[in-house]
């Protein structure tokens, strides 16, 4: 009897001791559980905008040397994409030049718009076309075909050649709405990447193009518009018209470590460094405000 009872207690001691070691893995593995929530992996996949793709690449360098745990993919593919992308909701990240609003087919209301900067636009030529300056309406009349040498606006006797933005690209929108009033463009060749544009408009004579003031080096020619040049200072105003905002959209509201990075490219640190520097402008600089409506109020 006292053989069994204490057999009975040794047990018990046993799977007390089993308990207390249950207990405290369980602990422990809370424990450890919380402390790689902090440094979880994270990838974000941000598609759209050729013109917003250098700014969010340079922001999510410096974003990932602070924050290793983060993977940043960073996409081209035009507005239309990263909206019709983000909406279906096979990535992070829709960039856009245009508010989702302005897009058929995009359910804007799924989704949630972060500004982060504001781009500049301009109308761009081969520097030996021997024009600098143009009004509006020879603007409109150079892409809708009725202008077709660059002598009719005092240039060379040279032929125009125009090259267009694909039908999806933001930067076509608003260069579209904005220089263009509206009108629509002649058929002509089209390019995806803001970047081979900048090397056919550099390279081949006689050709204008248009691209976002961040994409803009010595190597062309910027025009002004009715004696209006493309600045800072004109695009805070709105005298120099041919702007919009950068949105980068997600569908509904980001989680937390979403929201990390989205908060990150509106600190100081961007909006005073890298969006300076590549040639936009911080949204706080802004003196205007548009609407989607294109209704301007002062700020």
């Amino acid at each position: 009897m006292k053989k069994i009872t204490g057999l009975l207690v040794l047990a018990g001691v046993l799977l007390a001791g089993c308990g207390g070691g249950n207990g405290s893995t369980d602990g422990s593995g809370s424990s450890s559980s919380a402390a790689s929530g902090s440094n979880e992996n994270v990838e974000i996949v941000a598609v759209g905008s050729t013109a917003l793709q250098p700014l969010v690449d340079a922001a999510k360098d410096s974003f990932s040397a602070e924050n290793p745990n983060y993977t940043i993919s960073v996409q081209g593919g035009g507005s239309g994409t990263g909206l019709s992308q983000v909406a279906a909701g096979a990535v992070t990240i829709g960039n856009s030049d245009v508010f989702a609003e302005e897009k058929d087919g995009i359910p804007a209301d799924e989704l949630v718009d972060h500004k982060v900067a504001v781009v500049g636009m301009a109308p761009v030529v081969n520097k030996e076309v021997g024009v600098t300056d143009i009004t509006k309406q020879q603007l409109i009349d150079i892409f809708t075909g009725k202008i077709k040498n660059w002598k009719e606006v005092g240039g060379a006797d040279q032929e125009i050649s125009v090259v267009n933005r694909a039908s999806g690209s933001g930067t076509r929108a608003t260069f579209e709405k904005w220089g263009l009033d509206g009108a629509e463009t002649i058929q002509s060749q089209e390019q995806d990447s803001s970047g081979t544009v900048r090397k056919i408009v550099a390279e081949t004579p006689g050709t204008i193009s248009y691209l976002a003031l961040s994409y803009i080096d010595d190597s062309m020619q910027e025009l002004s518009i009715d004696g209006v040049k493309p600045t800072p200072e004109t695009i805070q105003t709105n005298d120099w018209t041919i702007w919009s905002y950068e949105h980068m959209y997600t569908k509904g509201e980001p989680d937390a470590n979403v929201k990390k990075f989205l908060d990150y490219m509106v600190t100081d640190e961007i909006q005073n460094g890298v969006v300076k520097e590549l040639g936009y402008l911080p949204i706080t600089d802004m003196k205007v405000e548009r609407t989607v409506d294109g209704d301007i109020k002062d700020l």
